[in-house]
């Protein structure tokens, strides 16, 4: 029961930490990478679409994205989502293909940038530490009716914090790292 409990802790926790990895590939850096587009919704019939589905995304250089659409009539709806983004990003169509130049970083917007990171990797650490508080309440649970004795809760108690720390220093790796990326001129 207790390695259920921990089991499924490490599970939550994980996927806390590759949500964050996620939210990390948004924020860009100085450098064109295709996952900064992941965000973006395409109206494809009627229906919003990721980008990814309705286009070939690759990176011509170091910062600049090629967008080229399946379909030929997509093109200025796809420059119209990325226009409408929040990522400042202004595309170049010519013909069929877009050019999507990433703008050199100011230290103004860096800063923004990083203080987003910081935000995201704080909100990482609140959900993994929510799944530590209800890993715990389960085991106090098992406690009460009696199916655990009071060694095994204060043993399974500190088992999870472990692990609770084992995952926070990983979000707090996983930040320094972007601060670095961010921070490369």
């Amino acid at each position: 029961m207790i390695e259920d409990i921990k089991k499924d802790a490490k599970v939550r926790m994980q996927k806390s930490l590759e949500a964050l990895s996620a939210n990390f590939n948004k924020i860009r850096t100085g450098r064109a990478h295709p996952s900064i587009l992941d965000s973006i919704m395409v109206d494809y019939y009627g229906t919003d679409t990721p980008l990814s589905q309705v286009a070939n995304i690759s990176v011509l250089d170091a910062r600049t994205l090629s967008i080229s659409p399946w379909e030929k009539q997509l093109t200025p709806v796809i420059e119209k989502a990325i226009l409408k983004s929040d990522l400042g990003l202004n595309p170049a169509t010519s013909g069929d293909l877009i050019r999507l130049p990433m703008p050199a970083l100011t230290e103004e917007t860096r800063k923004n940038y990083i203080k987003q990171a910081k935000s995201e990797s704080e909100n990482a650490k609140i959900s993994i530490r929510n799944i530590r508080r209800d890993s715990l309440a389960d085991v106090k649970d098992l406690l009460k009716e009696k199916e655990i004795g009071e060694d095994d809760e204060r043993r399974a108690q500190d088992e999870i914090q472990k692990i609770t720390d084992k995952f926070v220093a990983d979000v707090d790796a996983a930040f320094a790292v972007k601060e670095k990326d961010l921070m490369e001129i």
